[in-house]
């Protein structure tokens, strides 16, 4: 039998399609997601619209009202994202983030957000229709190895979606891991060494439909060097292996011009060229920038989400043992940059100079902090035991990768190099571990124990510092004071040692880092002490809301992230942060000067922009980190009447006129979400789902359970939906609201059995009905994209056309169309029993002729396709 073109089909797999061409045995069919070559038997004719309209067929109400209504969820939360098991509650920026990347297929985007407004779940909302309308079905998402696990638990908690991660175990020339795993979360920085033929591997295998790209600064590339990163992405894009690209980054550029337009090149090497000037490039940002900051976002009410950061300085004086130990310590590092100024060896001199600096860096946090460091050195000197090449290789890597922890664990290393800093250097070392060894208490410690019992009673505190031996210190503290089980910690390793008892002895404690953030937010913590492992990747804000500072890093970008932890969304107080500070050391007084230039840096944001707050991130991110190391490195040297005019010196290129003309082009090229873009928004959610849900229960003579104790949905599910492994027979614990209990069971888009519910409806053969509580006859029509050649990924739009008397037509669009579907479902009855009278009506005739009229003369100026094609997919009659 040949099929007529236009013809319409379903097919198992892909759904309900339009016939192109018959090939006797096979059929080119246009299905919702492009062309398809099927084989003929495994096509269903089906009747469409406008034959049962002449042979005077009528469907059953119910089946047809389900059918539009699958058709309505699927379209609109292909194009934003709304129905998609997030558990979290979505936000107008984030869904807006996700319709603007999803306007076209493939896309490629980089999206700029600033820190706390949810990445994670921007991409889950981009991933998810993707997956379900069969775009992507291969995505790897890489990003720095200390993000890694948290990317694979955000993305299955959140919206269930399973990441392999990858490792050098794994993938072996016999396992054949890149063909064997289609989502993918990786480290950058171990993908781009290629050991053991890694890289011909992944060449060698299935193509990628989506690349993400986390910290997606970490890609370098200037005039003379380009980085491993850099080359390994270029590599894979070159090579045609991926298909889409999505980067995220808060501070995209860093402070040239050719590294950030050579990222921007990845994403769209056809309008972006860093051999070009940026002026004549700035116009077209909009094509692939998207930036949007926390002065800006709103939730659904249009009410702003995030209060302004109260910041505060407690100050704290040392106690005469301490003042004589620094002392001391300043003495012996000011000897130390003498001596190792007449060094011969340029080895050896940058060696010392770098021992020196993690000395200083370590003095600022804690006694307990350089003192474990002395001892260290102490003994390395005496065994001559480091090796001192391999600690600065991965010294250097570390800065490469902008991993503050591990920096901080080769500052401990560092410091404990056996490179002698002056002659008879250990006589020095014995005096100042002697000096350490005097104090019993620090100043700083008993201050922080202070301003808890004073600001933050009986609330719960965060606490950042650099090193673990302050960790483990300032847990020892709380420990003793408010309980063994009132804190816990976050760090590289996740363990901490040294922790005191009572009795003097050392204890050690191990938790994982995300048992650690849980426990915390719930509560059963009342304290957490991190490093700067917490400092990216973990959201600190359900239960805390106060922040202490224990010591400041050498660059404000990590006060930022630091914040960042805890001013976020979901965050319902305003955040206060207080740095501890002693106004007579040298480090104060630099943060001094930075912070009134910080100030004057925004102050000249305020006179050429409307939000100036935000965009410290951006000066910050574009600041070589070297020029604050030496700031605090070499002001050790500097006399007291030379000091401001050596500070302005050295920071002169620090927030430049240059500069801010930078991020005022950024932000005024990039993409953002308006407030005044609010109202396109649907206001829909998971919830409006159960109306259809619990009918198409109801058809396949099962019922939605509801137990009033417990406020939850159980039900058993159809045989029809279970189509595969991993469906269970019945389901408990089901709700239709966001939570963050897991032991709830949320029902959305990319729910198994919703996916077949909605697979199930959309294959419904079911078109016209008459239907009670309706005023006027609803035409209910299509419109995509027919060229094959231009995918564009809102593949179809859909309009309700209400006909009121006199030909008067009312364009209903897809939110008002969902509610009023919505409204007659959930007053309709299902009817098994229903049949049609088959009774050609010469009125519906016309008026489907009427219809057709007005659909062909439509107005398609503002519909974003190149050859728009319509279809009328329901026509639903009054009584």
């Amino acid at each position: 039998m040949n099929l007529n073109k236009n013809q319409e089909v379903s097919h198992p797999k892909f759904g309900k399609g339009i016939v192109i061409l018959d090939n006797d045995e096979t059929v080119i069919v246009r299905f919702e997601h492009g062309l398809e070559e099927c084989e003929k038997l495994s096509l269903f004719i089906q009747s469409s619209l406008e034959e049962k309209i002449e042979r005077g067929v009528w469907d059953n109400p119910s089946d047809v009202l389900l059918h539009a209504t699958a058709h309505c969820i699927r379209s609109i939360n292909d194009s934003w994202g709304l129905f998609s098991l997030s558990r979290i509650t979505l936000l107008p920026h984030q869904l807006w983030v996700c319709h603007q990347v999803m306007k076209k297929w493939p896309s490629n985007y980089l999206i700029a957000d600033d820190v706390g407004l949810g990445k994670t779940i921007e991409a889950g909302l981009i991933l998810w229709p993707l997956l379900t309308k069969g775009l992507v079905k291969r995505f790897l998402i890489l990003c720095p190895a200390s993000l890694v696990s948290q990317w694979q638990y955000r993305m299955r908690e959140m919206f269930d979606l399973r990441l392999t991660i990858y490792t050098n175990e794994l993938d072996k020339p016999v396992t054949d891991f890149w063909n064997s795993y289609d989502q993918v979360v990786a480290s950058i920085h171990t993908m781009r060494s290629d050991i053991n033929d890694r890289h011909s591997r992944m060449l060698d295998s299935k193509d990628w439909d989506l690349l993400i790209i986390d910290e997606a600064h970490h890609i370098n590339k200037d005039e003379r060097n380009t980085t491993n990163n850099y080359k390994f992405i270029e590599k894979l894009i070159n090579e045609g292996k991926v298909k889409s690209r999505i980067f995220f980054s808060g501070t995209p550029h860093k402070g040239k011009d050719f590294n950030f337009l050579s990222l921007l090149r990845l994403l769209r090497p056809d309008i972006f060229d860093p051999k070009i000037s940026i002026e004549s490039q700035y116009k077209r940002l909009s094509e692939v920038m998207i930036r949007n900051n926390k002065q800006s976002v709103v939730n659904m009410s249009g009410n702003k989400l995030f209060q302004k950061v109260k910041v505060f300085q407690e100050t704290y004086y040392y106690s005469e043992e301490e003042a004589t130990f620094y002392d001391k310590l300043t003495e012996f590092i000011v000897n130390g940059k003498a001596y190792a100024s007449h060094m011969d060896s340029f080895r050896d001199k940058r060696y010392a100079t770098l021992i020196l600096i993690t000395l200083q860096k370590l003095a600022s946090s804690s006694v307990a902090a350089i003192r474990k460091a002395l001892n260290n050195r102490k003994l390395n000197l005496l065994n001559n035991t480091t090796n001192s090449n391999t600690i600065m290789t991965k010294y250097l890597e570390d800065i490469e990768l902008e991993d503050y922890d591990k920096i901080s664990e080769s500052d401990e290393e560092i410091a404990s190099l056996s490179i002698n800093l002056m002659e008879n250097e250990m006589v020095y070392l014995d005096e100042l571990i002697l000096y350490a060894d005097l104090i019993e208490e620090e100043t700083k410690i008993i201050k922080i124990l202070e301003i808890i019992d004073l600001y933050f009673y009986n609330r719960s505190v965060l606490f950042f510092t650099e090193y673990k031996a302050t960790q483990s210190l300032l847990f020892s503290k709380l420990k003793e004071k408010y309980g063994r089980n009132t804190v816990t910690f976050i760090n590289g390793d996740e363990k901490l040692i040294e922790i005191k008892t009572k009795n003097e002895k050392s204890e050690t404690y191990s938790i994982k880092k995300q048992m650690a953030s849980d426990r915390f937010n719930s509560g059963e913590f009342r304290f957490l002490i991190s490093t700067e492992a917490g400092g990216e990747g973990i959201d600190l804000q359900r239960n805390c809301h106060s922040l202490i500072h224990v010591d400041l890093p050498w660059n404000p970008m990590r006060l930022h992230q630091r914040v960042g932890r805890v001013n976020r969304y979901g965050q319902k107080n305003p955040v206060e942060v207080i740095s501890i500070r002693n106004p007579d050391t040298v480090e104060s007084k630099i943060w001094d000067k930075l912070n009134l230039k910080i100030e004057s840096i925004m102050n000249a944001f305020g006179n050429v922009m409307e939000e100036p707050e935000d965009l410290m991130q951006l000066i910050l991110g574009m600041t070589d980190n070297s020029m604050f190391t030496e700031l605090f490195h070499e002001s050790q040297n500097v006399k007291k009447e030379t000091f401001s005019t050596w500070f302005d010196e050295k920071t002169k290129t620090f927030g430049h006129q240059d500069a801010i003309l930078t991020v005022k082009n950024i932000l005024g090229n990039s993409l953002r979400f308006d407030y005044g873009e609010l109202d396109a928004i649907p206001k829909k959610d998971i919830e409006d789902l159960k109306t259809f849900f619990e009918a198409m229960l109801q058809k396949q003579n099962r019922r939605l359970l509801f137990n009033k104790d417990t406020n939850e949905y159980s039900f058993l599910t159809p045989e029809k939906w279970i189509t595969g492994p991993g469906f269970r027979k019945k389901y408990d614990n089901i709700v239709f609201h966001r939570t963050l209990d897991k032991s709830k069971s949320m029902i959305g888009v990319g729910h198994k059995v919703f996916e077949s519910c909605l697979k199930d409806a959309l294959l419904f053969n079911s078109s016209i009905a008459i239907v009670d509580d309706l005023l006027y006859p609803l035409v209910i029509f299509q419109i995509s994209e027919r060229l094959t050649e231009k995918t564009s990924f809102i593949g179809n739009i859909l309009f309700g056309l209400q006909l009121k008397s006199n030909l008067e037509y009312n364009i209903i669009e897809e939110e008002q169309l969902f509610n009023e579907l919505n409204r007659l479902l959930h007053k309709s009855k299902p009817n098994h029993s229903f049949k049609s009278e088959n009774q050609p009506n010469l009125d519906t005739i016309k008026l489907y002729q009427d219809v057709l009229k007005y659909i062909e003369n439509f107005d398609f100026k503002d519909i974003p396709f190149t050859i728009p094609d319509y279809r009328i997919l329901v026509l639903l009659i009054p009584t």
